[in-house]
C-alpha cells in the first residue's frame, strides 16, 4: 500500500521432529521432488516463501541446522538472528527484537518458515490491511476446525486467540460462531509491535518441557498473547481470510509434505522460484 516500506521475519528454528526420517530443517523440504525420495528435489519451501513476501528488508530466525539455512538463502541479503531456546512463537519474535527495532520499514510482515502455499497476495493483504488495523492476523476457514485455535471476532477487530484446550469445552453455539482458526501469520505496524513486544517479554509462561531427559521449567512466549493485550488497550487487531485452508498448510509430517508438493504442481500456490 502507498509508499510504506514492509520488513519480513520468517521463522525457521523448529527440529520438525514430526517429519520422520528426515534430520535436516524442514524449511529446506522441496516443493518439486527429483524422485521417489520426497526429501530429495528442488524449490525449497522456505526459498518459495522468500520470494512470495513483499519486497523489503528480511531476517531469518534460525536453531536448528542454521548452517544449512544459512547456505541455502546466503546470497540473498538476509540477516540471521538464533533463538536459543525453543520457547514458542513469542520467543521466535523476541529472538530479532535487534532487526524489528533497528531496520527501516513501516511494517512487519512475520510467518512461519513452512507454509509455502501461502500466496504472495494473501501475504501484501496482511500488510494492507494495516491501513485501518494495527495489526493484522492470517485467518482461514477450514472444513473441520481440529485442534486449532480460533479468532474471537467483534467488529472486524480480533478481542483474542481462543485455543482448544479452552474452546472445546464451550457451549456448541459458542463453538459454531468461532468459525475462522488462526493460520499463525501476522503484520504490524513497527513503533506498536515494538511497544507490546516489549510487554510480552515480562509476561512469559512458565511451563515443563523435558530437556536431555530431564523435567525442567522454561519461560515460554506466545505472539497470540500480544493480540489480547493490544485489544484490551483500544487498538485495532484485524483479520483477513485465506483463500482456502490449503492455502496457509504447514509441514508437519511426510504426508502434509506430499499433498504440499502436489498442490505446489497443480500451478496454483507457485511462483517464479530463484535459485541462490
Amino acid at each position: 500500500m502507498g509508499n510504506r516500506k514492509i520488513a519480513s521475519v520468517i521463522f525457521a528454528a523448529g527440529k520438525g521432529s514430526r517429519v520422520k526420517g528426515y534430520e535436516g530443517n524442514k524449511t529446506l523440504l522441496p516443493l518439486v521432488p527429483g524422485g521417489e525420495d520426497v526429501f530429495k528435489g528442488d524449490n525449497p519451501i522456505l526459498l518459495s516463501i522468500i520470494n512470495k513476501l513483499p519486497k523489503g528488508p528480511k531476517a531469518i530466525v534460525v536453531n536448528h541446522k542454521k548452517e544449512d539455512i544459512i547456505r541455502a538463502t546466503g546470497s540473498l541479503g538476509l540477516k540471521y538472528f538464533e533463538q536459543p531456546e525453543l520457547n514458542g512463537t513469542g520467543g521466535a519474535i523476541l529472538a530479532a527484537m535487534d532487526f524489528i527495532r533497528n531496520e527501516s520499514y513501516d511494517f512487519l510482515v512475520i510467518t512461519m518458515g513452512d507454509v509455502p502455499l501461502v500466496k504472495a497476495s494473501t501475504f501484501q493483504g496482511l500488510a494492507d490491511a494495516l491501513s485501518w488495523c494495527d495489526l493484522s492476523i492470517l485467518g482461514f476457514a477450514p472444513a473441520d476446525k481440529k485442534k486449532y485455535g480460533v479468532l474471537d471476532i467483534k467488529d472486524r477487530c480480533v478481542k483474542r486467540i481462543i485455543e482448544w484446550e479452552y474452546w472445546h469445552k464451550f457451549p456448541a453455539h459458542e463453538q459454531e460462531r468461532l468459525n475462522i482458526v488462526n493460520g499463525g501469520i501476522y503484520a504490524a505496524k513497527k513503533d506498536i509491535l515494538i511497544k507490546y513486544l516489549e510487554l510480552l517479554s515480562k509476561n512469559p509462561h512458565i511451563v515443563l518441557k523435558e530437556r536431555e531427559g530431564k523435567q525442567v521449567e522454561i519461560k515460554e512466549y506466545f505472539i497470540t498473547d500480544m493480540v489480547e493485550m493490544m485489544y484490551n488497550d483500544g487498538l485495532k487487531t484485524g483479520h483477513i481470510v485465506a483463500d482456502d485452508e490449503n492455502e496457509v498448510m504447514g509441514i508437519d509430517d511426510v504426508d502434509s509434505l506430499k499433498k504440499a508438493q502436489t498442490l505446489w504442481g497443480t500451478g496454483l500456490y507457485s511462483n517464479a522460484w530463484i535459485k541462490p
